[in-house]
């Protein structure tokens, strides 16, 4: 196999990325063509793609912040996506300079841009892993998390924006709860997953198109989405679209000039406590 051959597998360029689609949405420049055309075809299925994509980041950024206020300092986002500053090292330890990160994803782009994600300020510390969420053992028994995480203390795991691409086929509730059994009580899940539930039949047609440039995906109405927090304490306002989750004035604003709306978001979002 030639060196470019070898790199385009890698890459896996015959078919697109979640997180590079995700990066082209929020205008970022590490996508490629087959990730641009997919894309394309997504906003041409559902308008509503780089409003949700927004919002779901900003929710992010609230959702963390809400983590490290409530004393939490240590976190393990999966599916970290290609850095865009503030990454959530940035946030979090905006609150706790002591909080440390450990980031995790299986698309070698954002292992390349890691360095991004390795600037912890000096009383924390950031990791990164290259893997997958569909092998948590991986993952938990990493060096990476092993290193910087202390499992016996509660830990924020990250899951935003990732279940939406894995079909029921991968067992994505055993994930989730293969992901959260290690982790001690006291810890929370954020999660966050794409829904069909505002307008079913612009997402019939986005999966369908997304699908036929080579992606997978399956979107989840709320009941489905309230599941993967089964045996969790949700906090307050629950499961909800991600404007009306401890919204922050930049969010109203929005919200006010009719740009976030369930439609042009279509996610259902929230936090819940490991009891």
């Amino acid at each position: 196999m030639t060196d470019d051959a070898a790199t385009r597998e890698r890459l896996q360029l015959d078919r697109p990325h979640g997180a590079r689609v995700y990066d082209y949405f929020l205008g970022g420049k590490d996508n490629f063509a087959i990730d641009r055309q997919a894309a394309e075809h997504l906003l041409e299925a559902f308008p509503g793609f780089r409003t949700a994509a927004l919002s779901n980041r900003m929710w992010m950024h609230r959702a963390a912040r809400y983590a490290a206020e409530q004393g939490i300092t240590q976190f393990l986002d999966i599916g970290t996506g290609i850095p865009t500053s503030p990454n959530l090292h940035e946030v979090v330890q905006e609150v706790a300079p002591e909080a440390r990160v450990v980031y995790a994803d299986n698309d070698p782009i954002v292992l390349s841009h890691s360095r991004a994600l390795l600037t912890s300020g000096p009383e924390g510390k950031t990791a990164y892993l290259e893997a997958d969420v569909t092998d948590p053992r991986s993952i938990m028994e990493s060096d990476e998390v092993r290193e910087t995480l202390d499992l016996s203390k509660p830990v924020a795991l990250s899951l935003v924006g990732v279940f939406h691409y894995l079909p029921d086929a991968l067992k994505p509730y055993d994930l989730v709860r293969q992901l959260v059994e290690p982790l001690a009580p006291g810890s929370l899940l954020i999660f966050s997953h794409c829904t069909p539930d505002f307008a079913p039949e612009l997402w019939e047609r986005a999966i369908q198109v997304y699908k036929a440039d080579g992606g997978d995906a399956q979107v989840r109405s709320k009941e489905e989405v309230t599941r993967f927090f089964d045996g969790l304490e949700l906090v307050e306002p629950g499961v909800s679209v991600p404007f009306q989750w401890h919204p922050d004035q930049q969010t109203q604003d929005l919200v006010a000039k009719g740009e976030f709306t369930d439609v042009m978001c279509s996610l259902w979002v929230g936090v819940a406590k490991k009891p």
